[in-house]
């Protein structure tokens, strides 16, 4: 059961920092006017994802101010989740196996 939960919050972990880094890429090609969000699918993706990435990303930009117009809450965040998934985790882990089995 442990190894269940486990693999599920890794999992959720997974995906929220796959969604910041494809987030952030896509922000910086409609900046760039690379793709354009005229087109519905770029604009259903793009609005998919910022709604995925805002509330995890939203304290990181209340507390950390943008750099020249360059917003870098997305670099913190990213650090948070991995080391979430690299030692809080495991941590969990052993705590939970005496509890579930």
């Amino acid at each position: 059961m442990t190894g269940f939960v486990i693999f599920i919050l890794d999992g959720i972990l997974g995906i929220a920092y796959w969604a910041i880094i494809i987030s952030a890429i896509m922000s910086w090609l409609i900046a760039f006017n690379v793709i354009n969000t005229h087109n519905r699918v770029v604009y259903n993706i793009h609005y998919t994802l910022d709604r995925i990435t805002g509330p995890i990303l939203e304290p990181f930009r209340r507390l950390i101010p943008t750099l020249g117009g360059i917003d870098i809450s997305p670099i913190f965040a990213l650090l948070i989740i991995s080391g979430m998934r690299r030692f809080l985790i495991p941590m969990a882990a052993n705590g939970l196996y005496p509890i579930l089995g």
